[in-house]
Order: structure tokens, then C-alpha cells, then sequence
């Protein structure tokens, strides 16, 4: 049977999750349950969140990657006018393979499911160095968008990334004042296979290897990453 999140923890879990949206745990980089309960995040200015049709309009055609996985396809739309270095630097493990057979290691409905950075066995794949945050770019984490996950410090994001089950203005750009306000980058939005998406967010999850929560029973699996030509006009919905 499925396990979901009570409505009334939803808020709470989300702010106990906004600084550990990264590769790790918190027992894998050291943030501890403290420091993750102390976060507090700030009401994002309502002027600085992109509405849905904000969204779509504020980004241009971009280049479309398939993420072909155990579940089915889910086609993404990337923004290299908003992002150009998450882009890049996702396009950059999508060319070298880097994907293929990572799986989504935490799958929380109601929230958000992310991947790109464990193999089946939970083996973590080596990455590049960390790039620069882009989160400051006016898109919104609103349902289907994809984001680059990083650890509690901004510009520590590398190959992973989450798809937004939900609207989570929680997790946008604030301010600079701590890591928290900072926010995560939207670099791209599911234009094709938000069911593929659905369907993953109500696989049973449980605790495995160095994770305390939220990892499929039966493995989630990205097979492999295929890029696409980029669309003749945004087809973001």
C-alpha cells in the first residue's frame, strides 16, 4: 500500500527538507537533524515569483532532452536563457552517459522526486566540480518544473536534479541573506510524461543503505538520457 504524507506535514517536511535537497542525506554531509530543524524559511516575495504563464513566457525554446526510465518517458524542455550554466552542465552528463542506469534514490509525494546521482545499488557516481547557483533567474519551482539539487551551501549543485510534484514556492529564490533564502535553480519544465512522473510519485518507498527515508522499494531507474532537437516554440503548459 502507498505511504503518503499527511496534508498538515507536508509544510513542515518541505521546510525540513529545503537545505538537504542534495546527492546526500543529512547524515551524509553532515548537516545534522539540528541544524535542519533550526532552518527557517522566509515567505518568498510575492514579486519575485514567477506566476505559470510567467513561466513559460520567461523562457524561450530551448533544446528537449527524454529521459527514458523503468516507468516510461519523460520529455524535458531546458531554459539555457534563464540557466545557462545548469544547462550546460546538465546537457554535459546527459552527452558523456553519465545518467544512464542512476536511478531516483528519493521519491516524497507531495513534494518532489530526485535523481541523477545513484546507481541501483546505491553507489554514489563520481561528478564534476560544483557549478555556479542560478537560482536568481525569476522562474518558480511550480508543478513539473526541474531543478538542480545541491547540498545546504549554494553553488554546490553537480549532476542531480528534482521535478517538482507540486507548486513549492518554498524552494525559490528569496534573497541572499543565508543559504535557505537562496533557493534552487529551475532550469527546465516535463512538457511530455508528467503521467510517467505521477506514477512515480506513488511508488512505495522505504529506508535503505545510507538514506533514513524515501528510497523506491524497487528501483526508479533512468536508463539513459537522449537529446532531442529543440522545439520550434515553447511548449511548456
Amino acid at each position: 500500500m502507498h505511504r503518503r504524507v499527511p496534508a498538515l506535514i507536508v509544510p513542515l517536511l518541505s521546510l525540513l527538507l529545503a537545505i538537504s535537497l542534495s546527492a546526500c542525506n543529512q547524515q551524509e554531509t553532515g548537516t545534522g537533524a539540528t541544524g535542519a530543524a533550526s532552518a527557517q524559511v522566509a515567505a518568498p516575495n510575492d514579486s519575485s515569483i514567477a506566476s505559470p504563464s510567467d513561466n513559460a513566457a520567461a523562457a524561450q525554446a530551448g533544446p528537449r532532452v527524454d529521459l527514458h526510465t523503468s516507468m516510461g518517458d519523460i520529455v524535458i524542455e531546458l531554459y539555457p536563457d534563464k540557466a545557462p550554466k545548469t544547462v550546460e552542465n546538465f546537457l554535459g552528463y546527459a552527452r558523456e552517459g553519465f545518467y544512464n542506469g542512476t536511478i531516483f534514490h528519493r521519491v516524497i509525494d507531495d513534494l518532489l522526486i530526485q535523481g541523477g546521482a545513484y546507481t541501483v545499488d546505491l553507489q554514489k557516481k563520481p561528478t564534476h566540480p560544483p557549478i555556479p547557483d542560478e537560482a536568481n533567474n525569476g522562474l518558480s519551482n511550480q508543478r513539473g518544473t526541474v531543478t538542480a539539487a545541491r547540498a545546504l551551501v549554494p553553488g554546490s549543485a553537480t549532476s542531480e536534479f528534482f521535478i517538482n510534484l507540486v507548486d513549492n514556492p518554498r524552494f525559490d529564490y528569496v534573497s541572499d541573506a543565508n543559504a535557505t533564502t537562496a533557493g534552487y535553480a529551475v532550469f527546465g519544465k516535463v512538457v511530455s510524461g508528467m503521467d510517467v512522473v505521477d506514477k512515480i510519485r506513488l511508488v512505495k518507498t522505504q529506508a535503505q543503505g545510507k538514506f533514513s527515508s524515501d528510497v523506491p522499494v524497487t528501483p526508479v531507474v533512468i536508463q539513459r538520457v537522449e537529446i532531442l532537437p529543440p522545439a520550434t516554440a515553447s511548449t511548456a503548459q
